[in-house]
């Protein structure tokens, strides 16, 4: 039988390739902002573009950060992606604004720095290096990945974490700004790259993932 995955539906975007994407890899994929079926799906998606004080605000109208915390209590599946992976740490920090997020993780989203005149967004395909024993990378490793953002977290100030699992952090560079790519922690984990739309690379990361559920 194929894994039920709740897109979770907040009010961000890229919600319908990301819908596309997971059924590419065969999930049953439901787009929905109702609490049960988030809590109770063998996954949980959480999307994410834009700004990270609204995309704060949207989860929190559907109680998105409840059901995350409840899902990982239970060691149930939750995948971070671009923002809504930026959520999942304790605050975002945008035109001087500070915003608490879900604090699954302590670390600041921040501006990128990148030096050299690179511009910033960082926008288009880069490579990432990824740590031994990955689950999300097993295959692709060598692969690059299609990132959109100005902001991610620049410094990892965790050594351990849930369920005392070491967290497996892939990082990649931007100009000379080294910041988080991925996190691999127990049941939770996440990309600031989007997967829906890396090709070949990225539907197999989500199919490493749905096949983990």
């Amino acid at each position: 039988m194929s894994k039920k995955v709740v897109l979770l539906d907040y009010g961000s975007g890229n919600i319908r390739s990301g819908e596309r994407a997971l059924q590419r890899v065969g999930a049953d994929v439901t787009v929905t902002s109702d609490y049960e079926q988030a809590l109770n799906a063998d996954g949980l998606l959480v999307p994410g573009v834009g700004a990270f004080e609204a995309c704060m605000t949207g989860l929190k109208s559907v109680r998105g950060d409840v059901i995350v915390d409840r899902r990982l209590t239970g060691g149930r599946p939750v995948l971070g992606i671009c923002v809504g992976m930026q959520i999942l740490f304790a605050r975002g920090i945008e035109h001087g604004v500070e915003t608490e997020g879900c604090e699954q993780w302590p670390g600041t989203v921040e501006r990128l720095q990148p030096q050299n005149a690179e511009p910033v967004p960082h926008m288009g395909w880069n490579t990432v290096d990824v740590p031994a024993g990955t689950a999300l990378f097993d295959g692709i490793e060598k692969e690059r990945f299609y990132f959109v953002h100005s902001y991610g977290v620049r410094a990892w100030e965790l050594t351990g974490t849930r369920e005392s699992v070491t967290p497996l952090v892939t990082w990649t560079t931007y100009g000379e700004d080294r910041f988080v790519a991925a996190v691999e922690n127990g049941p939770l984990s996440a990309t600031q790259f989007h997967p829906e739309k890396s090709g070949d690379a990225g539907a197999a990361l989500l199919a490493n993932w749905v096949r983990s559920l």
